[in-house]
C-alpha cells in the first residue's frame, strides 16, 4: 500500500521529535494518527498549544523550534493556541536547570511578553494564532483547588526527574514551589482543552507526565505530546544560549545570521534541517542521502541551509545578498562590508563599542570572549584589550571574525 496523506502528516508533524524511547515515540506517533483521522472525519481543526515563558525579551533561533512545529499544524489547518506565561514565568521552569531559576517579577514578565507575539510572528501566521495569558486562569485559582491538583502526585514522581535527582544526591536545595511549575503546565493544557502540546524533551515530564496525567484524572482526554529535540547552538554540541555565546539571535542583520549557521559544525546540520527550516522529511532525506553518497558537499548543504534559515526571517532578496556576501568574503578572501554605523560615545571602551551593536556581538560577555579569541580587528591591527578607549576623531572600520564588521562614528557631542 503506498504512502496516503495522513502518512505524509504524521511523518512531517513527527519529524524532530525526541521522545528517549522509541515506544513512547511510537505511542504518541499512533495518538496523533488516530486524532488526525478523527478531527478529519468530523470536519474539525485540532487545537495545538505551546505555552512560551517571557523570561528574556530578545529570542534566538532555539526558542523558534517549537514555533516551527506550530507553523506545520497551521499549513495543515489546525488551530495554534500559543500561550505566553506570565504566571508561570513567576515560578521559573525548573526542567533544564540544576540550580534554582531566578524569579520573575510580574513586571518583567509583562515587559518581556510584549516582543514575544511580534518576533514570534515572523514564522507564525497572525491571522490563525490566538494568543493566550495563562495569569487568566492561574491567578485566581483558590488554595482549596490547589489542594486538589497537587493530590494527584506524589513527591517520588517528581524526585525521579534528572534535574532534581542530582540536585538531590549533591544536596542541593529544591524549593516546594518549584513541584507547581509542571501542575500550572498541566492545567494549561487542560483549561484549553487542547488535543496537541509542543514542547522541547525537557518538557517530557510536564507534557507526557504530569499533563496527560492531570487532564484525565480533571475529566478530558490527555493530549497528545509532541516532544522536540534541542537546537545545539553554533558550537554543535551544547543547547543554544545566549549565556553561553553559541546563539544565533533573532534580531540581527542576515549577513551576521548566515555567517553564524555557516559556523555550526557539519554533524549538528541534521538538527537545523529537522528543527529550523520549512523542508519536508522527504527533502531531508534526499540531502542526507546525497551527503552521505558524496554528490553534495558538506559547505553546500550548509550554504542551503543558511539561505533557509535567513530567507524566513529577512526573505528572499536579503538571504541571497547575504549569501553574495559570505562568498565574496569566505571563497574570494575580501574582507567584510561595514554592515551599518555605530556611534561611539567619548569614552567608551572596546567592550562598550561591541556589545552596542547585535551586527558585532549581542552580549558584553561575547565582546569579552571575542577580544580574547583575537577575533576584532581595526585595518591591520588586531586589538586585545577589552578596556581600550575608542576616542574616535573620524570613521574607522572595525571586524569580528571574517564575517562581520560596522563602521564606526564618532558620536554626536553637545554643544
Amino acid at each position: 500500500m503506498g504512502e496516503t496523506d495522513l502518512d505524509r502528516q504524521v511523518a512531517l508533524l513527527m519529524q524532530g521529535t525526541e521522545y528517549g524511547d522509541d515506544a513512547l515515540r511510537q505511542a504518541m506517533a499512533e495518538e496523533l494518527r488516530a486524532r488526525l483521522a478523527e478531527a478529519g472525519a468530523q470536519g474539525r481543526s485540532l487545537r495545538v498549544y505551546c505555552g512560551f515563558d517571557p523570561r528574556t525579551a530578545d529570542l534566538h533561533l532555539g526558542h523558534t523550534v517549537p514555533m516551527r512545529k506550530m507553523r506545520q499544524f497551521q499549513e495543515l489547518g489546525h488551530e495554534v493556541i500559543f500561550v505566553i506565561g506570565r504566571f508561570t514565568s513567576l515560578i521559573g521552569d525548573p526542567s533544564d536547570q540544576d540550580v534554582l531559576r531566578a524569579q520573575l517579577t510580574p513586571e518583567q514578565a509583562t515587559a518581556n511578553a510584549e516582543t514575544y507575539a511580534e518576533q514570534a510572528f515572523r514564522i507564525l501566521d497572525p491571522a490563525r494564532t490566538r494568543i493566550e495569558f495563562n495569569d487568566a486562569w492561574l491567578s485566581p485559582i483558590s488554595l482549596r483547588d490547589w489542594i486538589r491538583l497537587a493530590s494527584h502526585f506524589t513527591i517520588q514522581q517528581f524526585l525521579t526527574r534528572e534535574t532534581f535527582r542530582k540536585r538531590w544526591e549533591a544536596g542541593d536545595p529544591i524549593y516546594l514551589h518549584e513541584f507547581f511549575y509542571a501542575i500550572m503546565q498541566g492545567y494549561d493544557a487542560y483549561h484549553l482543552k487542547t488535543d496537541v502540546q509542543i514542547g522541547g524533551s525537557d518538557q517530557l515530564f510536564n507534557i507526557v507526565t504530569a499533563g496527560r496525567k492531570l487532564m484525565e484524572a480533571l475529566g478530558e482526554r490527555p493530549n497528545i505530546g509532541i516532544i522536540l529535540g534541542i537546537l545545539p547552538g553554533t558550537d554543535g554540541v551544547l543547547r543554544m544560549s545566549k549565556s553561553r555565546g553559541n546563539h544565533i539571535p533573532l534580531n540581527t542583520t542576515p549577513g551576521d545570521m548566515y555567517g553564524k549557521v555557516m559556523s555550526v559544525p557539519d554533524p549538528a546540520m541534521g538538527a537545523y534541517f529537522r528543527l529550523v527550516t520549512r523542508w519536508t522529511p522527504e527533502a531531508i532525506a534526499q540531502m542526507e542521502a546525497d551527503l552521505a553518497a558524496g554528490r553534495l558537499h558538506p559547505r553546500d548543504a550548509k550554504m542551503h541551509l543558511a539561505r533557509e534559515i535567513v530567507e524566513i526571517y529577512f526573505g528572499a532578496a536579503e538571504a541571497g545578498e547575504a549569501e553574495a556576501e559570505f562568498r565574496r568574503v569566505y571563497q574570494q578572501g575580501g574582507a567584510p562590508k561595514a554592515v551599518e554605523d555605530v556611534p561611539v560615545q567619548a569614552g567608551w571602551t572596546l567592550v562598550d563599542v561591541l556589545a552596542s551593536s547585535q551586527a558585532l556581538a549581542p552580549s558584553r560577555s561575547e565582546a569579552r570572549r571575542l577580544i580574547r579569541q583575537g577575533a576584532v580587528r581595526m585595518g591591520e591591527e588586531t586589538l586585545t584589550d577589552p578596556n581600550l578607549v575608542l576616542d574616535l576623531l573620524e570613521p574607522k572600520v572595525i571586524q569580528v571574525g571574517r564575517y562581520r564588521a560596522a563602521r564606526l562614528v564618532p558620536a554626536a557631542r553637545p554643544d
